[in-house]
């Protein structure tokens, strides 16, 4: 295997364990790594959905005694099901309009002003909902309702648009409908098993004839590095909301928007790729 391949699939899969569950955006900085590796080839865009469910994985390893206990008390136990009903609820939004309106998105809004504006708005809004500083009414996942599992799955729709960021519509939207930080924060880990289960499962099954046996190292490297850094992001995530706000998420996300169009003007990044 090729030192050179692996080291860049080291360096991508630590870049998405470390933004797929902040509010920054993991597609955009994957763009933009993927195309200064020059790893941004259709083998390039498999290996992105392979590393994406490392990072899933770091969320079933950090929560594996909860899921656990649902697979367990499914059969059983009413909050366990509630649990499983509140994912799938939130989920549905997304997938839908997913499924129909993807090849739209992939061809009007993967290019260089759509990105940035996504990553500069919705750093506007980061900073509204931190100002407007509402009393959370859910302190728990379990407190939540099905109505605002469907909210929080409304907000994650809003994703598909590429820059905006799928945790971050979805702890900010948790927010604004009423969620506290921290709850916000953990439903969007568990919203991202479904999601990210769902998106790596049709993408690796639409591209299954690109896969091949001699590509198993630089995937396994990947995957491996997506769900270490992860796991350790999450971590570091829950301890930073318990006495943080996000606005510092946001002034990172307009610089980044600033980035996107100086890289493509440049020409260094291909955003459209």
């Amino acid at each position: 295997m090729d030192l050179t391949l692996l080291f860049k699939a080291l360096i991508l899969g630590i870049v998405e364990g470390l933004t797929e569950f902040l509010p920054i955006s993991s597609t955009g900085h994957l763009i933009l790594a993927g195309s200064l590796l020059h790893f941004d080839d259709e083998v390039g865009k498999v290996f992105e959905v392979v590393i994406q469910a490392g990072a899933m994985l770091a969320i079933i390893w950090e929560y594996r005694k909860r899921f656990s206990k649902v697979a367990v008390g499914f059969a059983t136990d009413a909050a366990s099901r509630k649990f499983v009903l509140q994912l799938g609820v939130a989920f549905l939004p997304a997938a839908v309009l997913g499924l129909l309106f993807s090849k739209l998105i992939k061809r009007y809004l993967f290019h260089p002003v759509p990105v940035a504006a996504a990553f500069i708005i919705g750093a506007f809004v980061i900073l509204w909902v931190e100002r407007r500083k509402t009393v959370a009414r859910i302190e728990t996942v379990e407190a939540m309702s099905l109505t605002d599992a469907f909210k929080v799955g409304l907000a994650q729709t809003l994703a598909l648009v590429p820059g905006t960021s799928r945790s971050g519509a979805t702890i900010i939207g948790g927010m604004l409908f009423g969620l506290s930080r921290r709850t916000a924060t953990e439903f969007s880990f568990f919203l991202a098993v479904p999601t990210l289960l769902a998106a790596a499962a049709y993408d690796l099954f639409k591209h299954r004839h690109m896969l091949h046996r001699e590509q198993l190292g630089l995937f396994g490297v990947g995957f491996a590095a997506a769900f270490i850094s992860a796991f350790f992001c999450v971590r570091w995530l829950l301890r930073y909301v318990s006495r943080n706000n996000f606005n510092a998420f946001a002034w990172y996300r307009i610089a980044f928007g600033v980035v996107i169009l100086v890289t493509a003007y440049t020409g260094l990044v291909n955003w459209s790729g």
